[in-house]
């Protein structure tokens, strides 16, 4: 997959794609059907499959001081994108220049002029230009003025009880500690991705040496320890492994900035440095502080025993889509 991160930098090659829009946070299912429409009118033309999205997210541009409320970051969203099969996504920089374009302005100087795009796919609310005066409707207009086919997705429910799809929605099961919630509204587990970080090698002295992520970034997941299925992305260790997970503030050691220390069950290795994706199965228990190590330390063996109960017969790749919450699930 390329990515490009300018309209300056769209080549002649890159046009002419069937181009998905939105901001794909968490890549779930609504946005997975938007993907297959798009893929299936790619096909048909003969073109790539692209994605357009904006780095920043607009909402941190409009709100820099609000809490994290992402579900990924750019990296973790183009590693599931090309997953999906993705030819070409298009970063464009959300800054003053784009927000302050019109509706009309932006079908004309970035879908037309600047990307070519042959086709666009979008949900039923999507908004777009100076104060979301643009809508599905409007964008169907603007095709037919600058020549691109316009295929609007309807907006998708849960088939327990028709709860929207949506990141907010996800994030809420995320918040409430009920990971394969969060998971069917996805499609895949949720994965907190990033590089592996040196920490204080505390679990290391214990007999379980950690791989340390930071997750300041994101919306956090409800604090605890979760059942975890790890991707090593990167290194002579690439490969699925089955893991136990500690998120939170390690009240233990009062500290009080927010990680993710993932222990990978049958594992020996270095990671520093290396990329990780941390898939969350189920949430096990919430933080504690325990009076000593000898207690803290049979705790993790009693997490280690159930993460790996819920585990064994989880397969590494893929999402059980449906496979039912265990009773313990938040």
């Amino acid at each position: 997959m390329k990515r490009i991160t300018s309209l300056s930098r769209v080549t002649e090659a890159d046009r002419g794609a069937c181009t998905a829009i939105g901001n794909f946070d968490g890549v779930h299912r609504g946005h997975q059907a938007v993907l297959e429409l798009t893929r299936q009118a790619a096909e048909a033309k003969g073109a790539p499959l692209a994605v357009l999205t904006f780095e920043p997210h607009p909402r941190e541009v409009f709100r820099p001081d609000a809490p994290p409320f992402r579900l990924m970051n750019a990296e973790a969203k183009a590693h599931r994108l090309e997953k999906l099969g993705v030819d070409l996504l298009y970063e464009i920089p959300f800054d003053k220049k784009l927000f302050g374009l019109t509706d009309t302005a932006f079908c004309q100087q970035v879908l037309a002029q600047g990307l070519g795009v042959s086709g666009v796919t979008v949900g039923a609310d999507f908004c777009y230009g100076q104060g979301r005066k643009g809508n599905a409707e409007t964008l169907q207009t603007a095709g037919r003025l600058h020549g691109f086919d316009v295929t609007i997705a309807p907006l998708l429910g849960l088939e327990n009880g028709g709860e929207r799809v949506s990141s907010t929605a996800i994030r809420n099961a995320l918040r409430d500690g009920q990971p394969r919630k969060a998971g069917a509204m996805l499609g895949h587990w949720h994965r907190i991705e990033g590089p592996v970080l040196h920490g204080e090698k505390r679990g290391r002295s214990l007999g379980y040496p950690t791989a340390n992520m930071d997750i300041s970034a994101i919306h956090p997941p409800k604090f605890g320890v979760y059942a975890v299925l790890v991707e090593i992305v990167t290194g002579p260790h690439a490969g699925h492994h089955r893991g136990v997970a500690s998120m939170g503030i390690r009240p233990m050691f009062g500290e009080n900035t927010p990680n993710i220390e993932t222990f990978i069950l049958d594992f020996e290795g270095n990671l520093y440095e290396e990329h990780l994706s941390v898939g969350l199965v189920q949430y096990l228990r919430p933080e504690q502080k325990f009076d000593g190590l000898d207690a803290l330390t049979a705790q993790i063996r009693s997490d280690e025993q159930r993460a790996r109960e819920i585990l064994t017969e989880m397969p590494l790749v893929g999402f059980p889509m449906h496979s039912e919450p265990s009773k313990t699930d938040g």
